[in-house]
């Protein structure tokens, strides 16, 4: 609908009395400063109720309740709506009479004949269009302001504005000349079936054909928020019809084709007059083609939208023009430009439009000058003839190319760029910092013999290139209109090179292919089919430098090859800060090839759902810190269960600017790499993934100081130089491992714990290692093949050997997950009950009698006091120890209530089936005696406190007898249970 300006409402309500609006149809007294008199509203209005306020200009009735401004009261007396109302009061057509509840019979005199023929019924709505526009401030500021139409433009065309009210005027549909000449604008498609304009809202553009007649109409709404698929382009129903501008054909033999109305019209006002317009990209009619034949055109400049949509069209068209022998030249706007928009920005667009059309690429044959001049008269060629490349296909600008006549030299990395004219020479640097289609921010020199001025500004800006102008044209010595024509020049090479620049940047760069010689391909394949590669592969570990570790070493290193797999397994490294965690990391994703992995420090929460669409697909993602991706966790929880990511996003059509829905899928599998130190992850993401715990005993702490001293040596620093070559050996063969099916012969028969939800999960884990097992050894099995739906599939089985291995990794890896406490504290309960056991058999006491401080248990666990802190207060809130209070002031002292049960140190995942059931004897012991002792690596675990409530405070301070953790007990003592960090008041007597 088209809105009536606020300001025409506010001089109709204070310019228009209502005083004598009402006086017409009431009779009014004087009360006061104000009016009275009967209601005309309701009934039985016998004492005056209806009071008007000729100070306010207002009017109500405390009778009905009724009221308002002289609006309101036409539209109560009338028996019209608010539009009509309004118009109404514009004409001055309000007045006495009977008050009505609804009006049908219209005041307004009808803006057609309702007797006349169905052209001349056109040709008066397109009249009263136009007269509707020049009588809207707003519809008309847009058509001149807004879109730079000149007033001799909007006259010559008839221009108009579809406002709402041509329905107001006609007869209703209950009379017999209403229906009729209703029925007849539907037909004619100018009102629709439910009786409003088609094209309301709208500046509308009639298409005239010879002696006036109306061929079809063109509307462009004005308002630019409205409705969800509202069109903001519209044309009169049926097929188009006419040619637009046909007496801008006529002895021409050079005309502008634009691909809208509206760049046909900017065309004309700027004195381009031999212009005329398809109706869109696929709007070229036979119509067309055969007017510019019949006029005797010769040569056509296609000036279509330089967008996407634009130059395809452009395309086409010129090979069709071409075909019916027109020589063709394309105009060059700046990237997703049009000519209206162009016009506005590069001002005068008298002399920018002209400039556009004598810089036309050519695309056909050579043709004659264009013509631009209102009389007709030839304008100057083009000096230099451009290549006849299509735009779309148009080559990037190498060194030395002639470019918009300009001979352009690229220096360096691209960002600079020399551009030469005549004995002028400019160049230009900082290109690549624009990153905006909106900004082309350069430093800019211009130079002529021994003169030169050179300035930093932005190309887009008016105000900037004219200053650069004036001042380099002082300096040079130059007439300002021939720096003008060079500034244009280097505008659109330096655009393109910006296009190009912005296109590199934002597009994924696409991964190099690695070319494998033929020595390293043997190398790799000798690799892969060793009987030993398991060994093999723990050796390399340590040959580059990664001692003890074995499990978590082979987890890892079989979970990043799993990538390959529709189902990949996921890591999360946990350990305290600088035990080694990063390391271990990072010597697995050596082994990986650099195109299949992809790494990060932190993630943002939306960040994976905007990567490309395959950039993760069969990859490694690793992320060094679990905090740093605590945004995106719950995006990784997808990729990882869903194998996918999809996501809707609103965002701008590029073609109408208006707010669509556009969808980002990211493709899976993906295998997830994650460290951390906290102690308390994501319940969701960590029973999805493996938890390695890093080995912290002081056993490996002096096998890594070893280590590191021995990298100091001569011996170390060659080793080194063997890491790079060990580690190119492993990634060749990573890129020689495929991903092929697999199947499990045996895992019908093989079982699995289930006493928790969870282990349904694990099952999957489980099941998903041993495929591994089978993929990393697939060059040594046999690959078979079934046909399936037509298709032939490859596959290899696993193996008992992959079974027993996949075993002893569970045992200790998914033996720990299930476990309630995390290893290290695990680790802490373990070394208090020998503590305590040791303790009660030195001073022949019961364990309940036994109490022992935070300081003996630092001094027999070797922990630090924030470990300390943090598992003792987990032991305490499991309530496997108590607090109790100590004899001096707020000390605490501590019971083990735990009895020692299952602490075995070797983890087991209890229900996996043994191999040798299913015949596989002595594979197991194999597997163990390969991974060293069948120990955990657990590791202690630091940051702060995710519980609820602080750990207790105890005493820390110094002892003269610590190996001796003897107090006597108290007389009742109250186990700590109520989940903070305070005693109860009772626990000491």
């Amino acid at each position: 609908m088209a809105r009536i300006p606020s300001d025409e409402l506010q001089r109709l309500k204070s310019e228009i009395s209502v005083e004598r609006l009402v006086a017409e149809r009431v009779k009014l007294e004087k009360r006061g400063q104000d009016l009275a008199g009967r209601c005309p509203f309701h009934e039985g209005d016998n004492e005056p109720s209806l009071v008007v306020t000729p100070a306010k200009n207002l009017w109500h009735c405390f009778g009905c309740g009724a009221g308002g401004d002289v609006i309101e009261w036409v539209r109560r007396t009338e028996g019209v709506s608010f539009r009509h109302a309004v118009e109404l009061l514009r004409e001055g057509k309000a007045g006495g009479g009977e008050v009505v509840k609804v009006g049908t019979v219209r005041k307004l005199p009808p803006p057609v004949s309702l007797d006349a023929d169905d052209e001349e019924l056109l040709r008066q709505v397109v009249d009263y269009y136009h007269r509707a526009l020049l009588e809207e401030p707003e519809a008309l500021a847009y058509a001149t302001k807004k879109r730079g139409l000149s007033r001799e433009a909007i006259e010559h065309f008839k221009l108009g504005f579809s406002n709402r009210t041509l329905g107001l005027r006609l007869p209703q549909n209950n009379r017999v000349d209403g229906a009729a000449v209703r029925t007849r604008l539907m037909k004619l498609g100018v009102l629709r079936e439910s009786g409003h304009e088609h094209l309301r809202g709208s500046l509308v553009v009639p298409i005239l054909g010879e002696a006036g007649a109306v061929r079809g109409m063109y509307g462009r709404k004005i308002q630019e928020h409205l409705r969800a698929g509202t069109p903001l382009h519209l044309y009169l129903p049926g097929p188009h019809r006419g040619v637009f501008n046909a007496d801008g054909l006529k002895g021409n033999r050079d005309v502008v084709l634009c691909e809208s109305l509206i760049d046909a019209l900017t065309f004309w006002s700027a004195g381009i007059k031999n212009v005329t317009t398809s109706y869109g990209v696929e709007g070229f009619t036979g119509e067309m083609l055969a007017a510019l034949k019949k006029h005797g055109v010769e040569r056509v400049v296609i000036a279509y939208d330089r967008d996407d949509a634009g130059d395809r069209a452009a395309t086409e068209l010129s090979e069709r023009l071409k075909e019916g022998g027109f020589a063709v030249a394309r105009a060059l706007f700046p990237r997703h430009m049009d000519a209206n928009e162009y016009a506005l920005k590069v001002t005068p667009a008298t002399k920018s439009l002209r400039l556009v059309i004598e810089r036309a690429w050519f695309e056909g044959k050579p043709s004659t000058e264009v013509t631009t001049s209102p009389a007709h008269e030839p304008a100057r060629a083009a000096k230099e003839e451009a290549p006849s490349t299509p735009l779309a296909a148009k080559p990037p600008a190498r060194a030395d190319d002639v470019l918009h006549g300009l001979r352009v030299d690229v220096k360096g990395d691209g960002d600079e760029v020399v551009m030469t004219a005549g004995d002028r020479c400019f160049r230009a640097r900082g290109i690549k910092k624009n990153l905006s289609h909106e900004v082309l921010r350069i430093n800019l020199m211009v130079q002529r013999d021994e003169s030169f001025y050179v300035d930093t500004l932005d190309l887009y800006a008016a105000r900037q290139r004219t200053a650069f102008l004036q001042q380099a044209a002082r300096e040079l010595g130059l007439d300002v209109e021939v720096l003008r024509r060079d500034l244009g020049r280097v505008l659109l090479v330096l655009e393109e090179r910006n296009e190009a620049a912005i296109k590199d940047t934002l597009e994924p760069a696409a991964a190099e292919a690695t070319v494998m010689t033929n020595d390293e391909r043997a190398e790799a394949l000798a690799l892969l089919q060793d009987k030993n590669l398991i060994g093999r592969i723990l050796e390399d570990f340590e040959r580059c430098g990664v001692v003890g570790e074995q499990t978590n070493k082979l987890v890892g290193f079989l979970a990043a090859v799993s990538r390959r797999l529709e189902d990949p397994l996921a890591i999360v490294v946990q350990s305290t800060s600088a035990a080694g965690k990063s390391a271990l990391m990072e010597a697995v994703l050596a082994f990986i090839p650099q195109e299949e992995k992809v790494k990060y420090s932190a993630m943002t929460g939306q960040s994976l759902f905007y990567m490309g669409g395959t950039d993760l697909k069969h990859k490694v993602l690793a992320i060094v810190e679990e905090e740093g991706a605590e945004r995106a966790s719950y995006a990784l929880k997808l990729l990882q269960s869903e194998g996918e990511l999809t996501i809707a996003s609103t965002g701008k059509d590029p073609q109408t600017g208006k707010l669509i829905t556009h969808e980002y899928k990211v493709e899976g599998p993906v295998m997830i790499f994650l460290t951390t130190t906290a102690i308390e992850i994501d319940e969701e993401l960590l029973n999805r993934c493996i938890v390695l715990t890093v080995d912290e005993d002081r056993a490996q702490t002096r096998a890594i100081h070893a280590i590191q001293r021995r990298r100091q040596t001569l011996e170390g620093l060659l080793a080194k130089e063997e890491r790079n070559a060990v580690v190119r050996l492993h990634q060749n063969a990573q890129r020689l491992v495929q991903p092929l099916l697999v199947a499990n012969p045996f895992a019908e028969k093989l079982t699995f714990l289930d006493d928790k939800t969870r282990t349904r999960r694990d099952h999957m884990k489980y099941l998903t290692l041993i495929r591994t097992i089978a993929l990393v050894h697939q060059h040594q099995r046999t690959i078979k093949t079934v046909q399936h739906r037509g298709q032939v599939l490859e596959y290899l089985e696993a193996t008992l050997d992959d079974v027993a291995l996949a075993n002893v990794l569970c045992h200790d890896v998914l033996g720990r997950s299930l476990d309630e406490l995390p290893p290290q504290t695990r680790k802490l309960l373990v070394l208090l009950d020998e503590m305590v056991k040791r303790q009660c058999a030195e001073h022949q006491l019961e364990r309940t009698e036994l109490r022992f401080t935070r300081r003996d248990a630092l001094m027999a666990s070797g922990f630090s006091l924030t470990q300390l802190r943090v598992h003792l207060e987990r032991l305490v809130e499991l309530e496997l120890v108590l607090v109790h209070r100590g004899l001096r002031g707020q000390s605490f002292v501590y019971e083990l209530v735990w009895d020692g049960d299952g602490a075995e140190k070797v983890p087991r995942l209890p229900g996996l089936l043994d191999v040798e059931a299913l015949g596989g004897s002595g594979m197991t012991q194999r597997w163990r005696g390969l991974l060293g002792s069948w120990r955990g690596d657990g590791g202690a675990k630091a940051g702060g406190w995710r519980g609820d409530g602080a750990p207790p405070v105890v005493d820390d301070k110094p002892r003269s007898d610590a190996k001796t953790p003897l107090i006597p007990l108290p007389r009742r003592a109250t186990p700590y249970r109520n989940g903070t960090s305070h005693l109860h008041e009772d626990a000491a007597e």
